[in-house]
């Protein structure tokens, strides 16, 4: 779980109890056939970037039950093994025909977003294509038990002539996931169990299985639909992009399609924003997935190339590379901002605009801390808000008052500088965290501007928090 989907938990009030489930990963052991190559540390290798400046692992299960359970506190159940049959976007809304059993039922809806996965429903009934192409390589995925040379706490990546394999703790319980390649000469097979490739698995990730409690193989493919968004409907997570498990970055893109599309259809469906914001969802979202895939299946064909003096690199100087550019300040944070998807930002989307020192519309905030906490804390509000890092002036305040934008003032101090902010200069944020609008001074009518155009109206949410209590389809 990366700290950009961390940090978004952190907003929904689901932080601590993810963080208590899970295990923060302490280190990056770099092993080969001959032995330790490398060690990294992951415990703190994010410092000044993020609240959540370590890696973090927790099983999708676990995760899926939290998030249930706070959706259930707000009045919604998931409803699993619904089919959709059938749906039909009518221009003022959408109907869809479930199907559970042999019940079927037909539901209205202003919007249908597809979280459906690879084989989406949804985003076959709009005939929307999903190029890319699937890899040679097929996949292994263990939940075991046993024992062996894995660093505690720690993430343990062996890189052979063969590929490579992971071994990690995911559970508090001292169960381990491994992962790794099908070796070549059980690609064909048409089953294949764990007991066939046991001694591959235990030479490659160092482990002496005792016990398996779940084991998996599966292809990996890299596709990017062609739209995200037609009409009424969206496409969000693996319904609108799969791609290789390198860098640990399928569920957290999922997770940041549906938070960058959630504040977005709450604002509409509140009556706080026009229907065109909607649109700048698959603007934002699909170039970052087509980057993602780009910058993954480089990686990935990197990491599983065949290729003999691809093995030798792979084998010998990456690790010495990496040791040595990991353990700089520079190298760190770079890492860091790469995998934790702190990096994301928006600046050619069609609602960013500005910039003040170094950060422009679009960019996530940066994180700063403060005599009483740190910046992100009004983040918890879900709501546009107005940053000044510096001293608001009277005027400002008393112009955009009548916008019900809250404006938090923080000092100016060192981090703030180094985190590329301009003194005294305004920034307009989402509720999502980006920078909506970036501007060096104190101008109201800009705020104005910008809140006109996209017609929101962020002071409607001085009315008591908008909830409905209904039912969320799993269409599984």
């Amino acid at each position: 779980v990366q700290a950009r989907t961390l940090e978004f938990h952190r907003q929904i009030g689901i932080v601590e109890d993810v963080l208590a489930a899970g295990v923060r990963l302490e280190q990056l052991t770099v092993r080969t056939p001959a032995g330790i190559a490398a060690r990294l540390p992951l415990s703190d290798f994010g410092r000044g970037i993020s609240p959540y400046s370590f890696a973090f692992a927790l099983p999708q299960d676990i995760h899926e039950r939290i998030l249930i359970t706070h959706l259930e506190r707000t009045g919604v159940r998931v409803e699993r093994n619904t089919e959709l049959v059938a749906f039909e976007d009518r221009t003022s809304s959408v109907v869809a025909t479930l199907r559970n059993g042999g019940v079927t039922e037909t539901v209205c809806a202003a919007y249908l977003v597809g979280c459906d996965g690879a084989r989406s429903a949804v985003r076959h009934g709009l005939n929307i294509g999903f190029p890319g192409g699937t890899y040679e390589q097929a996949f292994y995925v263990a939940d075991v038990t046993g024992s062996g040379a894995v660093t505690r706490n720690g993430m343990d990546t062996t890189v052979s002539a063969y590929g490579f394999a992971i071994a990690m703790p995911v559970r508090q319980s001292g169960s381990l996931r491994l992962i790794g390649i099908v070796p070549k000469a059980h690609e064909a097979d048409e089953t294949i169990t764990f007991e066939a490739i046991r001694a591959d698995v235990e030479r490659d990730t160092g482990i002496k299985v005792n016990e398996v409690n779940w084991f998996s193989t599966y292809r990996v493919h890299h596709r990017v639909a062609e739209r995200f968004h037609v009409g009424r409907v969206f496409l969000c997570g693996d319904a609108g992009h799969i791609h290789s498990p390198a860098g640990g970055q399928g569920m957290n893109t999922g997770m940041g399609d549906a938070v960058n599309l959630g504040w977005k259809l709450a604002a509409v469906v509140q009556g706080r924003a026009d229907q065109r914001l909607l649109d700048s969802y698959e603007p934002e979202r699909i170039a970052f997935a087509r980057k993602l895939i780009e910058s993954t299946d480089t990686a990935f064909r990197f990491i599983t190339s065949r290729s003999r003096l691809v093995g030798l690199f792979r084998r010998y100087l990456m690790p010495k590379i990496l040791n040595v550019l990991l353990h700089t300040s520079f190298g760190s944070r770079a890492f860091f901002g790469l995998i934790s998807q702190a990096a994301i930002q928006y600046r050619s989307g069609p609602i960013s605009s500005g910039t003040a020192g170094k950060i422009s519309g679009g960019d996530r905030l940066p994180y700063v801390l403060t005599a009483s906490g740190n910046n992100f804390e009004p983040l918890r509000s879900l709501d546009w808000q107005v940053h000044v890092y510096g001293e608001a002036n009277a005027e400002f305040r008393a112009m955009l008052a009548p916008t019900g934008i809250p404006i938090h003032s923080f000092a100016w101090s060192d981090m703030a500088k180094a985190a590329g902010l301009h003194r005294d200069g305004a920034y307009l944020v989402r509720p999502d965290g980006h920078v909506a609008l970036a501007s060096p001074v104190q101008e109201a009518a800009a705020f104005q501007r910008y809140l006109a155009a996209l017609s929101l109206r962020p002071r409607l949410a001085e009315r008591a928090p908008y909830r409905v209590a209904g039912t969320m389809h799993s269409l599984a």
